[in-house]
């Protein structure tokens, strides 16, 4: 249970994070403190005006819009102070950048990019926007440390609707990957600590992201898509013929209705990189009352219906 103690000492720190920030905006500001510490699915009128309202302060939703759409801030710059933070408090050696996208329901066509697209948010088509996310997971803690947004191409082109959303010129169309890679290499120039590069078959699908792994000696674990080749071979054909001895159930942790159960397997292959001590396809599958045996494994993507379909990863270990 959240103790009084407790919001004492998050306020202390969201406090000390505002004082790193504060230079970055044009004239010196504290954002409303209960409004950003909220736990809102997606504050709006008097719902906001409640979570941000403190009597005789002057703390409404009028001061939340004015600080997130209407002050004049750098929000890389920011950015790059989130990150410095992050390294500090939540740095580790071993830690782990986590690519992924999420989608931002919308209902009418002015956001920055919206457009009926696929969400993860609602796993359908749905009129939303939808960024890339980078994050940051240690033994300390873990945070979101970059986000870009995705602009299709007909966003790109269409400078009247760039102008009207007032999206900046230097921002063009770019694949989700390649937004992936950019924010990759700001954290490795920002000298922030990390071992490891984790991503769905969105990332684990582009060769450039693995050779940018390789080339920096950060080991990968890369969900990858049905298409994918392996020494040649499609990674389907890495998979057949598992003996049931070869899988091992382990625990992601509790979920709404128990233990989330996964059975795993890992499939050595030659053909690492250079200087990287191991090269394997990882194998999940959600458990079922017995481990999966080869004959009976089903190939499909991550994200689909069918009972305990096998999820394969590309993984590389560098040498110690």
């Amino acid at each position: 249970m959240v103790t009084r103690a407790d919001a004492a000492r998050w306020a202390r720190g969201f406090d000390e994070v505002v004082g790193q920030i504060a230079p970055r905006f044009a004239r010196r500001a504290t954002p409303p403190r209960l409004g950003l510490l909220a736990w809102l699915t997606r504050a709006g009128g008097a719902q906001e005006r409640l979570a941000t309202g403190r009597s005789g302060r002057g703390c409404d939703a009028g001061r939340v819009q004015d600080f997130l759409s209407r002050m004049r801030w750098d929000a890389d710059a920011v950015r790059d102070d989130l990150q410095a933070y992050v390294a500090e408090h939540l740095g580790a050696a071993d830690a782990v950048l986590v690519l992924d996208e999420t989608g931002f329901l919308k209902e009418g066509t002015k956001s920055a990019g919206v457009r009926r697209q696929y969400s993860g948010t609602a796993g359908r088509i749905e009129n939303c926007q939808v960024s890339v996310f980078l994050g940051y997971a240690s033994r300390h803690g873990r945070a979101l440390i970059d986000r870009a947004l995705y602009l299709l191409q007909d966003w790109a082109s269409d400078g009247a609707r760039r102008r009207e959303a007032r999206i900046p010129d230097a921002i063009a169309f770019a694949n989700k990957p390649k937004l992936a890679l950019a924010m990759l290499e700001r954290a490795r120039a920002a000298g922030a600590p990390f071992a490891w590069v984790s991503g769905d078959s969105v990332y684990g699908g582009d060769h450039t992201i693995r050779r940018w792994g390789e080339r920096h000696r950060r080991g990968y674990v890369l969900v990858v898509t049905s298409g994918q080749r392996l020494g040649m071979r499609p990674v389907t054909t890495w998979i057949e013929g598992l003996p049931e001895d070869a899988w091992q159930r382990l625990s992601a942790g509790d979920g709404a209705k128990g233990p989330r159960l996964y059975d795993w397997a890992r499939v050595p292959y030659n053909g690492g990189a250079e200087r990287f001590a191991c090269a394997s396809l990882l194998v999940s599958s959600q458990a079922s009352t017995s481990p999966l045996s080869g004959s009976t494994a089903r190939w499909s993507l991550r994200h689909s219906r069918l009972p305990r379909a096998p999820c394969c990863s590309t993984s590389h270990s560098p040498a110690p």
